[in-house]
């Protein structure tokens, strides 16, 4: 083989090996590019997921906080009643002493 030859095989070697190595830096560039994409869509994902698992965690709350109320506000409610109830005999008892002490000032 004589040196033109030899150095034209060279040249297309050189720039065969030069179009492999600029197609894989384009699909490696490509396949980044597709990552990317793809990590940004989970992400985007994680946070709708963790913004609806704090919705419900917070109707979850906001349910057991108002049961808890509710149980608060009914138990008040009996016990106001039972000192109404309590009032209401300590207050006859007193009218029933308050009438005697009188009867027995008038009759004195």
């Amino acid at each position: 083989m004589a040196k033109a030859e030899i150095l034209s095989q060279i040249k297309e070697t050189e720039t065969s090996a030069k179009e492999m190595v600029e197609e894989a830096i384009e699909a490696k560039n490509k396949k980044v590019s597709k990552a990317r994409a793809e990590a940004r869509e989970i992400i985007k994902q994680a946070e709708a997921e963790a913004e609806e698992s704090a919705d419900n965690s917070m109707r979850s709350a906001q349910k057991e906080i108002q049961s808890e109320r509710e149980k608060i506000i009914d138990k008040g409610n009996e016990e106001a009643e039972a000192l109404r109830s309590k009032a209401r005999t300590n207050m006859d008892e007193a009218i029933d002493y308050l009438l005697k002490e009188f009867e027995r000032s008038v009759h004195a």
